[in-house]
């Protein structure tokens, strides 16, 4: 007889990225994992399928949270998660260009800290070389309809070259370190491939505007001494939400299933 464990899953953030990862929960889609409850800054009512709750009472419910709400509560909430001994699956990981911040969730505890790959694939491979020795020229570039990437610090010149484009126009270049903080919303894959690779500073990122860019394109291309790698991704936006790609509460939830000890995963 199985006594398998199945994990106890609060969900924070009932957006476009937590509604498609709790309504798989809640229909029973990952095996090993049961959402029982939700936590969000806005009364859901019948809207989500499990018991909305305050922060703290998911805490004394669950044994993993997934964030899917923004890089604030990832700041605001991460390390009290994981001193509760909650295991924390994080989705918004643009939150980790602070270096500060991520030390303290990797050496918090007792519970432990995941992170998604959210829209983009190869952190796998990137990460296996890096422990062969440094990759030292990295570059991402992303590229987004200009209304996706339209930010509060941009000049008026900036702006309206974005709105009147009529080919790609680059918004902004960087590193991992600097891009998304400038994009919260829209930059989370810069941060994940600094993860991969181990050095904010490394990666040099281009945002580029498009109007053209019906699919968001993220193109990765890295090199080290063993090896060159170059992976190069499309996804159509999500419709409420075009800022992140459909992709992404996909890649939760087989993050999610990877948790629950689902076999047949590629790790």
């Amino acid at each position: 007889m199985s006594t398998a464990r199945v994990r106890k899953v609060g969900l924070i953030g009932w957006g476009a990225i937590g509604r498609i990862v709790g309504g798989a929960l809640a229909a029973g889609e990952v095996s090993g994992a049961e959402l029982v409850c939700v936590v969000d800054n806005r009364p859901l009512g019948d809207a989500a399928p499990a018991p909305q709750v305050t922060f703290e009472e998911a805490l004394e419910c669950c044994d993993l949270i997934v964030e899917a709400a923004g890089q604030g509560v990832v700041r605001e909430r991460g390390e009290r998660v994981l001193a509760s001994g909650t295991d924390l699956l994080i989705a918004s990981t643009g939150a980790l260009t602070d270096e500060d911040l991520a030390k303290r969730l990797l050496a918090a505890g007792p519970g432990r800290v995941y992170f998604t790959g959210g829209a983009v694939g190869g952190l796998d491979l990137l990460q296996a070389a890096r422990s062969m020795g440094p990759l030292d020229d990295v570059k991402l570039t992303t590229t987004k309809l200009p209304s996706t990437l339209e930010q509060p610090w941009m000049e008026p010149e900036l702006l309206d070259r974005m709105r009147t484009a009529t080919g790609p126009v680059e918004v902004m270049s960087g590193t991992a370190r600097d891009v998304p903080v400038r994009f919260p919303r829209s930059t989370n894959v810069a941060a994940s491939v600094a993860l991969a690779v181990g050095d904010l500073d490394t990666v040099r990122v281009r945002v580029v505007a498009d109007p053209a860019a019906h699919h968001t394109r993220h193109v990765i291309e890295a090199s080290g001494a063993h090896g060159s790698y170059r992976f190069e991704v499309a996804h159509l936006p999500d419709p409420d939400n075009p800022a992140t790609s459909q992709v992404v509460p996909h890649a939760v939830l087989r993050s999610l299933a990877a948790l629950a000890g689902r076999t047949g995963q590629i790790l």
